[in-house]
């Protein structure tokens, strides 16, 4: 039975604005909580407090039809065997770190490799397989997950506050909000992949993305940032104007499409990073963030990835707008700091903005 709790809804209201119910346990046996938030043209977005994963997001088309356009699982199991990052909140340091190793005030630290020669999403077990504390606050769903000092070998106690909220222009707020007790590299995002055709719609390649973002960030043969910042003019990395995915895939990346982070230079204020359009059902999707960079991964190395309602997500199956920093910034003094120190509060707003052309 779910649970209504609407603090800041009036009595004429006629739709909640946030329930929840019971999702199921982890193998250890933790009961697991699922919010529902939404908003009275329709829209629905399903959170859990398992990796503070985002489920389901049912946006409408052009028709008014509805579709789930978050790719993801029906299921615990699912959601803790996913290798793919569905929906998850990401860290403690989010994307890679090269060499799986860092030095922070005159010391060392050696962490998981789990991505070739790289550590990746914060290691063997990052954020996105915790359980989180959970609650509901006004209209709005609110996690914390404290990181001990010393887990997946990053220094400091970090505790992490995100808040989920929807508003009446079907605009999801992701706002994050850490502080620790000893210096420590952090970066954070949500890794949710977006169908626009529907979770189930077979691929991306008919989607139109458009970035405003005049740099990228160029990497080597380990996927890691060289240290430049380089122009895209003229290069596949130009997405000032709309592209169809589908006529850049097969030649990003010898073909593995993107995985590439974009610079925005928006020096903390909230701004229009990209839009994803949908021609088929007139979806779009735009994304706004505080943070420097918004990292595009188009899904190359999903494979037989069994998703929701029998779905069967493969190659290209949803694209990634991953809000953060850059890649690999503890070992480049020139990108913007990612280390958080102690009686500093790290911050980062990220909107995702769902409509219909």
């Amino acid at each position: 039975m779910s649970k209504l709790f609407c603090g800041s809804c009036s009595s004429s209201e006629t739709m909640p604005k946030v329930t929840s119910d019971s999702y199921g346990k982890t193998k250890d046996g933790q009961t697991i909580t699922r919010y529902t938030l939404s908003n009275s043209k329709g829209i629905s977005v399903q959170i859990l407090d398992f990796g503070g994963v985002i489920t389901t997001i049912n946006v409408p088309d052009k028709n008014g039809k509805f579709s789930d356009v978050t790719l993801g699982f029906d299921n615990m199991q699912g959601w803790e065997e996913d290798t793919f990052y569905f929906g998850a909140l990401v860290g403690r340091y989010a994307n890679r770190i090269a060499g799986g190793q860092f030095t922070l005030d005159g010391k060392t630290y050696d962490l998981c490799v789990n991505n070739g020669p790289n550590s990746l999403h914060g290691g063997k077990v990052g954020f996105n397989k915790k359980v989180w504390k959970s609650k509901i606050v006004d209209d709005k769903v609110v996690l914390v997950y404290v990181s001990p000092d010393g887990e997946e070998n990053y220094p400091g106690e970090v505790t992490l506050t995100v808040t989920y909220s929807l508003d009446e222009d079907n605009a999801l707020a992701i706002d994050y909000q850490a502080i620790t007790t000893k210096a420590t590299p952090v970066n954070f995002t949500n890794h949710a992949y977006f169908n626009l055709g529907g979770h189930n719609n077979g691929g991306i390649k008919d989607h139109v993305v458009t970035f405003h973002a005049d740099s990228f960030l160029p990497l080597d043969e380990n996927t890691i940032p060289t240290g430049e910042v380089k122009k895209v003019d003229g290069s596949l990395m130009d997405l000032r104007k709309p592209v169809r995915l589908g006529d850049r895939l097969d030649q990003v990346g010898g073909g593995t499409g993107y995985d590439n982070t974009f610079c925005l230079n928006n020096k903390g204020a909230l701004v229009l990073g990209a839009r994803v359009e949908h021609p088929p059902t007139g979806r779009f999707l735009e994304c706004h963030t505080t943070e420097p960079g918004l990292h595009l991964y188009t899904g190359y190395y999903i494979k037989d990835a069994k998703g929701k309602a029998g779905a069967v997500y493969g190659q290209f199956g949803g694209l990634c707008l991953e809000a953060q920093h850059y890649p690999d910034s503890v070992h480049q003094p020139s990108f913007p700091d990612c280390i958080l120190r102690p009686g500093q509060i790290y911050t980062q707003k990220t909107v995702f903005k769902f409509g219909v052309m």
